[in-house]
């Protein structure tokens, strides 16, 4: 099986046998020379910091980040806690999952997304109706904010791990400030609830994924509100284009280098500079060598991506020059065409080729 290709290859001939085992002793040099690389904090060649985050979905996926020298949970999708069970979770089970995580990267950042259920991800013990597009349907932050009774054990659990790390809370699919706003207001409510029981409570940042292109015209006014951004580039792509990856009919056009999402990414970066939040992408093209220099240079500073995507990122970035990833993404935006833009960055950065 070669995973490289996807093919599976059946009754393999001796020399076929002879070459993966090859490739199989190449790569694992090739991994323990980037293990070489773990300690090496998340820096481009002119000294510009960016932090280098794991995208995760259970405690269990811990070990293989810290091996792989994760600097940050950048995406904790708590949706699994959910996924895994036939019933909701309980608040104490999730205080335990979360402080979990927490505790084991030891101070450093972890985002943890509320429950992003809906679209592809549903919940049959919920009992929710059939929709003809889950995607523009009841979802994340839509069935969070009309279900508390959901909402708020997931909110206290949260409070109540923040004591053992560094959380920072982050809501889904947020597309008016109105939303952010009332999700943050039940996050208060409970935050002063348990303070008035005793319960000890850390101060913890706020933000939201950028996954709707509503978010990122408006990212502004939400940077006036939020502590930070997370652009979630799977669902931004998909709704920028109106086009689903799993749809080989119209895969094509879901385009990650297309210039209109990356004007989207850049709205998004200068919203956030003017009051002086972070951004980070926590999508697909968290990981990906041709997007990495566009979105450094579009004004992102942390990239979370696979556990094993960390390593050759980490790479990637320590030979980077800031000002030519800068002056790379300020051309892109002037590209008619995802083709021209892949072409600009190749031809920008030839390691890449």
């Amino acid at each position: 099986m070669d995973g490289d290709v996807g093919s599976v290859l059946v009754a393999p001939s001796q020399n076929a046998l002879t070459e993966a085992a090859s490739r199989a002793a190449e790569q694992q040099a090739e991994r323990s020379r980037l293990l070489s690389l773990v300690g090496t904090q998340g820096r481009t060649r002119d000294g510009t910091r960016v932090e280098l985050a794991v995208n995760i979905g259970s405690p269990a996926d811990l070990d293989l980040a810290l091996e792989y020298g994760a600097e940050a949970v950048g995406l904790y999708r708590t949706e699994f806690l959910y996924m895994a069970a036939d019933r909701l979770p309980t608040e104490e089970e999730q205080y335990q999952a979360y402080r979990t995580v927490l505790e084991g990267m030891q101070g450093r950042p972890v985002v943890i997304r509320t429950l992003d259920i809906g679209g592809d991800k549903a919940l049959p013990y919920l009992g929710l109706p059939h929709e003809e597009n889950p995607f523009l349907g009841f979802r994340a932050i839509r069935l969070c904010l009309a279900r508390p009774d959901i909402f708020r054990p997931q909110l206290r659990a949260l409070l109540r791990a923040s004591v053992h790390g560094q959380l920072k809370i982050m809501f889904p699919l947020i597309a008016t400030l109105e939303e952010f706003r009332a999700a943050r207001a039940l996050l208060e409510e409970e935050r002063a609830a348990l303070t008035a029981q005793g319960v000890p409570v850390a101060d913890t940042e706020v933000g939201l994924m950028v996954e709707i292109p509503a978010a990122a015209v408006l990212a502004p006014a939400f940077a006036r509100e939020a502590d930070f951004f997370s652009v979630g580039s799977n669902d931004l792509i998909g709704y920028a284009m109106a086009a689903d990856r799993m749809n080989e009919q119209v895969a094509g056009l879901y385009q990650p280098l297309s210039p209109s999402v990356l004007t989207l990414i850049h709205l998004t970066c200068q919203g956030a500079q003017s009051q002086g939040r972070w951004v980070g992408v926590c999508g697909e093209m968290g990981g990906d060598p041709l997007a990495v220099p566009l979105l450094l240079g579009l004004g992102v500073t942390e990239l979370s991506m696979s556990a094993p995507a960390l390593l050759p990122r980490r790479e990637q970035i320590l030979n980077l020059d800031m000002e030519r990833a800068r002056s790379v993404a300020a051309e892109a935006l002037t590209l008619s065409t995802a083709a021209e833009v892949e072409a600009l960055v190749r031809r920008s950065f030839p390691e890449l080729a």
